[in-house]
């Protein structure tokens, strides 16, 4: 079974405070942390994670996509919402039923498609919720590894430490 999660961007930076509050001083900032935030969420659940950013309003604008350490990042074209690349992504996805397809966004009227898709959607709160889950376990296994972490000479028989010691004396 494949995993998707697609991310309605700026939807996701308006309704998370911290990330609300970065991009009104700077919008590229609080778009880079989105980012950093969900390469860190996909690394641990293995969910394959696409972020779409509008630029429907952006004259000219062609759609750029870029893949930044296993996150697909999209800024959709001039006269395309990051709705509609979601929808007809959605759409393309859900008809294998292999593929389990998840979309991240607050608004209602995307949530109804995606469901009405046989895709799952998930608010930016929940997803939030599932972010702060995800870190707790990261930094839980780090805490692991680390006490789990010995030195190799306790794990080297006696007479080897012995030969490696006297080895290191005589450099």
């Amino acid at each position: 079974m494949r995993n998707y999660l697609f991310v309605d961007g700026y939807n996701i930076i308006n309704a998370w405070p911290e990330l609300k509050e970065a991009s009104g001083a700077n919008l590229q900032q609080a778009r880079e942390n989105l980012i950093e935030q969900m390469i860190e969420y996909q690394s641990f659940v293995g969910e394959r994670v696409t972020i779409v950013f509008d630029a429907h309003l952006v004259k000219g604008s062609n759609q750029k996509n870029e893949t930044i350490s296993g996150v697909e990042v999209v800024f959709t074209k001039e006269h395309q919402t990051a709705d509609s690349y979601i929808e007809r992504q959605v759409e393309q996805l859900t008809r294998n039923q292999r593929n389990r397809v998840r979309v991240a966004t607050s608004d209602w009227a995307e949530q109804q498609f995606v469901l009405g898709s046989g895709a799952t959607r998930i608010s930016a709160r929940e997803l939030r919720i599932e972010m702060d889950l995800v870190k707790k376990n990261i930094r839980k296994k780090a805490e692991e590894i680390r006490q789990n972490r010995s030195a190799l000479a306790d794990r080297l028989d006696d007479e080897t430490v012995q030969i490696l010691e006297k080895w290191r004396r005589k450099q």
